[in-house]
């Protein structure tokens, strides 16, 4: 897990290396989470190749 701080935006990033196949539509969990900080005004990158693990990136308006 990384976390950061810079120019205004919090930066979240979280990987595995596991099967990999991530995919928002098909579930709520993904879902639920990009929801959250959608309405933060932020956003979400998920990659998660076939076989290849996956890897979540939120950045998030932050202030201080």
């Amino acid at each position: 897990m990384e976390v950061d701080h810079a120019d205004g935006t919090l930066v979240v990033q979280v990987g595995d290396d596991g099967r990999g196949g991530a995919d928002p539509e098909d579930g709520t969990g993904l879902r639920s989470l990009a929801s959250r900080v959608v309405a933060l005004d932020g956003r979400i990158d998920l990659t998660s190749p076939t076989g290849e693990g996956t890897v979540l990136r939120a950045e998030i308006p932050c202030a201080s």
